[in-house]
């Protein structure tokens, strides 16, 4: 099944979105956690705490980050989980390059590594990790669900998914005020502050039509994962999703 949000693409309709995204986050990636904490309001940071919290009590050893960007969450549940290690996947080189400086500023550049992948054709091997995650990137996969199963593969059987998605609230007056800011100040503040007005234009797109609430859940279950929840936060401008391998 195709979802809307495989066909919105930032630059144009003839090239894959795969290559688009690369390009975009290459172009963004010395700007993008100054921006991405600007945009949110600083709560990004408090998402990815709470969905972090959420792998606590299964205590993984292995994690795979895929859509890992500049490593934030990587290095986040390195520090909350003491995990053996942390692989962080991304198509993206420039923002890998980012992340690496990160991790090897703070000595840990042994636990936690950086791989270029494609999320819809993982080289791994079945069954290599005691977790799996994905922070804000699941509106950018070429094909949701091929990246969903292949997420689905490379987890241990009982190992646990955790996916931090924008989303957007569906009630008055949140909806509303979200709909200004999304279509408004997002695009306007990407373009003062990285020059690239098309990744800004994009990112509002990408987050009305991604699958979300009980439509991503229902997706998670068909690709492999039981027990699925679903919570939102911040009247609902991100969803947080858990499951387990079944």
């Amino acid at each position: 099944m195709k979802y809307r949000s495989e066909t919105i693409l930032p630059f144009n309709s003839e090239e894959r979105k795969g290559s688009q995204i690369k390009r975009m986050f290459d172009a963004i990636a010395s700007s993008y956690d100054l921006l991405n904490h600007a945009m949110s309001f600083g709560f990004d940071k408090s998402w990815r705490n709470k969905g972090v919290a959420t792998l606590k009590p299964y205590a993984p050893q292995t994690i795979l980050d895929i859509a890992t960007g500049t490593g934030d969450l990587a290095i986040l549940m390195y520090q909350k989980l003491h995990p053996q290690k942390v692989v962080g996947a991304d198509i993206s080189e420039g923002m890998m390059d980012v992340g690496r400086t990160k991790v090897e500023k703070k000595g840990l550049a042994s636990v936690i590594s950086f791989e270029y992948q494609d999320c819809t054709q993982l080289t791994f091997a079945d069954n290599s990790f005691d977790a799996i995650t994905a922070s804000f990137g699941v509106r950018n996969f070429e094909d949701t669900e091929k990246g969903l199963k292949e997420m689905c593969r490379v987890l241990n059987k009982d190992g646990r998914l955790m996916i931090l998605e924008l989303s957007t609230p569906e009630y008055f007056p949140m909806k509303q005020l979200y709909q200004l800011y999304s279509n408004t100040v997002m695009p306007l503040l990407g373009r003062c502050l990285s020059k690239q007005k098309e990744a800004y234009t994009y990112l509002p797109q990408s987050i009305k039509v991604v699958p979300q609430g009980e439509v991503m859940k229902s997706l998670l279950e068909d690709c492999g994962f039981s027990d699925v929840a679903v919570k939102t936060f911040t009247f609902g401008v991100c969803s947080l999703y858990t499951g387990t391998k079944k």
